[in-house]
């Protein structure tokens, strides 16, 4: 019986090898699979309970805006007859409050002129009561609805005071926007429309101005090409407005130029509306627009300085990253030339070129 038990042990033994043999892989294998696959169903879980704002501000990298691109990716211009503007009769008014804001400024204004200073001009402006979207039945093309009130500068410089604290403790800011809804504000923080736009010369090179150190409204920084405010006594629509810019800052008619209207973005910081352009020049070369502006502009004490830029998805990427760059920007100008970017060569490929500028910059 020994002998047998022996046996029956080795025997045993032997067949405990040879499993061990055949079969460790294949359950190392499955066991491997198994953990690999309750890894990524744990990180799938993990995704799905991510979640994000439905509205983001533009970024490109470590280029961070306060840009809230709300209508328009560049691709499909906004024909003049999409836009409809009403005008409202009353006068933006501001809440009690504040009031005493606009008189501070309107008492140093005065102060301004008694010393010999030129004080800001008061200009009319507009205030956006409400902006509203819809779509066309069959195209789906944007339709634009904005409601205007009639305000002024002096009032606009009060309201930029968002963060200044109010008698009860509060400011501007936290007691009358919603951070879950970046649109719904009283008109009297929405005192600002602009239209922004990016110049594109007939040898392909965008211009970038610097606003000038005198400007009251972020000075020194680098912004669009064009940049206007919608006036209640010049400008008609907001292409009217884009070509008085083109004429006061750069000097250039109508003819000379083609224009798009891209997209309409909120700057969500200081409640700027704009309405976005590009521009390109039928004949006018850098060269050219350059000695154009040296015989004289309208407005150039708002530019202290103006780059040309080739007009390329990856160069003006990379120009708009450059270190001396990054954190210099006027909040609404980087969407802007992207924009430009995706209306002249396609999203696709702007996107591509963007991700190839920014896998160089690591």
């Amino acid at each position: 019986m020994d002998g047998i038990d022996l046996a029956d042990g080795a025997v045993g033994a032997i067949l405990g090898m040879v499993c061990a043999v055949v079969f460790q892989q294949p359950l190392q294998d499955a066991w491997y699979r198994l953990r690999r696959g309750s890894t990524t169903t744990m990180r799938t879980l993990r995704r799905r309970e991510a979640s994000a704002p439905a509205w983001q501000t533009f970024s490109l990298g470590p280029l961070r805006t306060s840009a809230l691109i709300v209508e328009g990716d560049g691709s499909s211009p906004v024909p003049p007859e999409a836009i409809g503007i009403q005008v409202l009769d009353e006068e933006v008014v501001l809440p009690p409050d504040m009031a005493g804001w606009r008189d501070e400024i309107a008492e140093e204004a005065e102060r301004s002129r008694a010393q010999g200073r030129t004080p800001p001009w008061n200009g009319p402006r507009y205030a956006v009561e409400s902006f509203e979207v819809s779509r066309t039945p069959l195209d789906e093309r944007p339709e634009v609805r904005l409601r205007l009130r009639p305000t002024d500068y002096y009032t606009f410089l009060a309201a930029q005071q968002l963060d200044r604290e109010l008698p009860d403790g509060t400011t501007p800011r936290s007691r009358y926007l919603d951070p879950d809804d970046p649109l719904a504000a009283p008109s009297f923080l929405h005192c600002s429309f602009a239209v922004n736009v990016a110049v594109v010369t007939a040898d392909d090179m965008l211009v970038v101005s610097r606003r000038s150190n005198r400007v009251r409204m972020a000075p020194g920084v680098w912004n669009s090409s064009v940049n206007e405010g919608l006036s209640r006594h010049n400008d008609s629509d907001l292409h009217a407005a884009a070509r008085r810019g083109m004429w006061e800052e750069l000097s250039l008619e109508p003819h000379e130029y083609s224009l798009d209207l891209l997209a309409f973005v909120l700057d969500l910081d200081k409640r700027h509306w704009s309405g976005h352009f590009y521009a390109r020049l039928n004949d006018v070369s850098s060269a050219g627009l350059r000695t154009r502006m040296s015989r004289g502009v309208t407005d150039r004490w708002e530019h202290q300085s103006v780059d040309y830029v080739p007009f390329r998805p990856a160069t003006v990427v990379a120009y708009m990253l450059r270190t001396d760059r990054v954190q210099r920007w006027a909040p609404l100008a980087p969407a802007l030339f992207h924009l430009a970017l995706v209306h002249v060569y396609g999203r696709t490929r702007v996107e591509r070129m963007a991700a190839q500028v920014l896998r160089r910059r690591r």
